[in-house]
């Protein structure tokens, strides 16, 4: 029987970790091959491809490193003996990675981002069972056309859907509004739905000055026309609740949009969307007529990431909201 191929891209993370007994702490040491050892009977299910594309940690990938990782996945998957492409990643900033990932890349073959919540020197080590599942999923032919999953401790969620929620928890990564597409059960994927919405963003570049600020009560605007007058490409706004700042913040928000800077505006609740619902001086009905651009469900992180990929194609606001706003029901 013909196996499939699948490459697994190396990048770093927990799951490359152990712990250094001289500094008393997990630092990057497992190689590559090291770690796929450890996958018992990967070789009965898969052909498996090694590439090395870095070995460093979640916090030290940065928005270049992940479009960097974007042209080699997007490479990889052009090759006509590759079945699918699994990703190795550490957690701290795999979910935006992965989304990264989603909007730019247009290919019906499986993406699965993994990883280990537990390093190699910890009881229960969790990164040979997350990529013995990843590539479990990867060869599933119902794993096609999904974009890019995220698959660990046996849940796959979809990378537009997912968040990191606990520090510590094994099932860390979950979709709080909507719930897993499945999971890996007795060696097979099994989906239970699948993604209404997708959104395909054609860049290979990135524009990196973008902050992100969280709102909080009593905030004024000087943070806001510090990043302004710092040449910020554009910011990110993690607003309260539905969609509303305190009125001390309107100022800074009218000098960026009056200095062509896109402001978009997510919510710092963990599920649901923003809308213009209020309509009280800071609500959304005021910031969205004032030219705020609305960014529904998605948290702050993920928001930037869409926005910095938006303003790598164009500075024009109409075509930038249209890319934020996009498959949101407004």
């Amino acid at each position: 029987m013909i196996k499939p191929k699948i490459a697994i891209i190396f990048t770093g993370g927990t799951i490359s970790m152990s712990v250094d007994p001289r500094i008393g702490a997990a630092i990057p040491t497992l190689s590559s091959q090291e770690i796929l050892a450890l996958v018992t009977n990967i070789d009965k299910y898969a052909d498996v491809e090694i590439i090395n594309f870095s070995e460093i940690p979640g916090p030290h990938f940065t928005p270049q490193r992940m479009m960097d990782l974007k042209i080699l996945v997007s490479d990889t998957l052009g090759r006509k003996d590759i079945h699918g492409v699994i990703v190795t990643h550490g957690t701290d900033t795999l979910e935006e990675t992965a989304y990264l990932l989603d909007l730019t890349i247009d290919c019906e073959k499986p993406v699965i981002i993994t990883g280990a919540m537990r390093n190699s020197s910890e009881l229960g080590y969790d990164g040979p069972s997350n990529l013995a599942a990843a590539v479990c999923t990867a060869i599933s032919k119902y794993s096609r056309n999904k974009g890019v999953l995220i698959v660990m401790n046996n849940e796959v969620n979809a990378a537009s859907e997912v968040t990191k929620t606990n520090t510590l928890s094994l099932n860390t990564f979950r979709s709080l509004d909507f719930g897993p597409l499945g999971i890996v059960d007795d060696d097979k994927v099994i989906f239970h739905r699948e993604i209404i919405k997708r959104q395909y963003i054609d860049t290979s570049s990135i524009i990196e000055d973008l902050p992100l600020i969280k709102c909080v009560a009593g905030m004024d605007s000087d943070l806001l026309k510090y990043c302004v007058d710092s040449n910020a490409k554009g910011i990110v706004i993690e607003a309260l609740g539905r969609g509303n700042v305190p009125p001390s913040m309107v100022e800074g928000i009218q000098y960026a949009i009056d200095n062509n800077i896109a402001v978009v505006m997510v919510s710092r609740c963990p599920t649901g969307r923003v809308l213009d619902t209020y309509g009280y001086y800071g609500a959304g009905k005021n910031l969205r007529k004032m030219g705020v651009i609305l960014g529904g469900d998605l948290p702050g992180q993920k928001a930037r990431i869409k926005l910095m990929l938006a303003l790598s194609i164009t500075n024009d606001y109409n075509e930038v909201k249209s890319i934020i706003e996009s498959n949101q029901y407004l």
